[in-house]
């Protein structure tokens, strides 16, 4: 076998959430589990006892437990993840609500732009409020043609939080692009941005929401986020209003998370496109955030105090994965631009700035 290129320190090692893990695998079922890859194999033979701790150590919030972790594990297909449970994925995301930055927003050219978890419950909660008085209910579709902004991370919490589906593209998908995604689900709130900005060029993106708004009748209001423009002519688009006057003036004390099963539909995601059109991929609530708290917390050994940044825009299934780093208090970078403007070293020098 071939040297590593790089091990931790042992201190590293010792203080890491997966050795943590490791622990209380050890401790509940009297094993002698000493590696990961000890572990991987304890986790493929033991599903059910792997998920429940999964769920215990990530501190999965519901209201009501899940009966069994795994049901039906025979057939991959016949498989249901923790049923019975009744939880809300925006609720598992919001449960810091203090002043540690939560979202340092970068957009090209742009000053940060820093939200604190209090902000940003406060912000979601507001969003909340407007989508109900709004009609929205628990199954309705809201989308995203948005830039990776802080904004759309508030409309994705809001949308989860009453148990609407949320499903977002990139705003260089074109008119096209966004249509043969979003004509499929049928939309009834569309979150967007004036424009944005890539490469020392801006460009506006207020004609294209036009024609994607007038070939989808189901798309009742359109939410246009400022960012372009302080105040964005939006006239020519159908069912218009400004982000600031949908949001609600005032927020509730506290967000009345929907509490739905553990396989309610959370994101629509895509796929390429690339043979015929984009297939429409459905995630359930529990599985994703399960799985996105595994990934982060013990492969990936996040912790509160931590500086997440990855490159992403909203069209791709990594936003969402970057997004539930919430759940971890850490802060999110959140980059929206080229990631080779002014240079190629664009990326690097924000690692370096805000301590990624």
């Amino acid at each position: 076998m071939k040297l590593p290129l790089w091990e931790p320190p042992e201190e590293q090692k010792r203080n890491a959430n997966i050795t943590r893990f490791i622990s209380l695998v050890n401790e509940r079922y009297a094993t002698k589990i000493g590696s990961f890859n000890e572990l991987h194999d304890w986790s493929i033979i033991h599903l059910k006892e792997f998920w429940s701790l999964v769920w215990e150590f990530c501190e999965i919030k519901a209201v009501k437990p899940y009966d069994t972790a795994l049901a039906s594990d025979k057939q991959i297909m016949d498989a249901r993840w923790f049923p019975g449970a009744r939880l809300n994925f925006a609720e598992n995301l919001l449960r810091h609500r203090d002043d540690r930055t939560a979202i340092i927003f970068k957009g090209e050219g742009r000053k940060p732009v820093r939200t604190t978890y209090a902000e940003l419950y406060n912000q979601v909660a507001r969003l909340a409020k407007s989508l109900r008085e709004a009609g929205l209910k628990p199954g309705d579709r809201v989308a995203g043609f948005v830039p990776n902004m802080t904004e759309a991370v508030i409309a994705l919490l809001a949308s989860a939080s009453i148990g609407a589906i949320w499903s977002s593209c990139s705003p260089d998908f074109g008119t096209k692009g966004t249509l043969d995604r979003l004509g499929q689900i049928e939309p009834r709130v569309l979150f967007t941005a004036d424009g944005y900005f890539y490469n020392g060029k801006t460009f506006n993106s207020l004609e294209r929401v036009g024609e994607i708004t007038r070939e989808l009748p189901s798309i009742q209001k359109v939410v246009v986020i400022p960012y372009a423009n302080e105040n964005p002519d939006i006239s020519q688009v159908p069912n218009s209003i400004h982000y600031r006057d949908f949001l609600s003036p005032e927020a509730a004390p506290q967000i009345e998370f929907a509490q739905l099963p553990p396989d309610h539909p959370l994101y629509i995601m895509f796929t390429s496109g690339t043979t015929g059109l984009p297939k429409c991929i459905v995630q359930g609530a529990a599985g994703i955030l399960a799985v996105h708290l595994k990934e982060l917390e013990l492969e990936i050994d996040v912790k509160p105090e931590d500086v997440f940044f990855y490159f992403t825009t909203t069209g791709w299934m990594m936003w969402t994965w970057l997004i539930s780093n919430l759940a971890l208090g850490a802060t999110l970078v959140l980059y929206d631009g080229s990631p080779f403007h002014p240079d190629p070293g664009a990326l690097w020098k924000l690692a370096e700035e805000e301590r990624v």
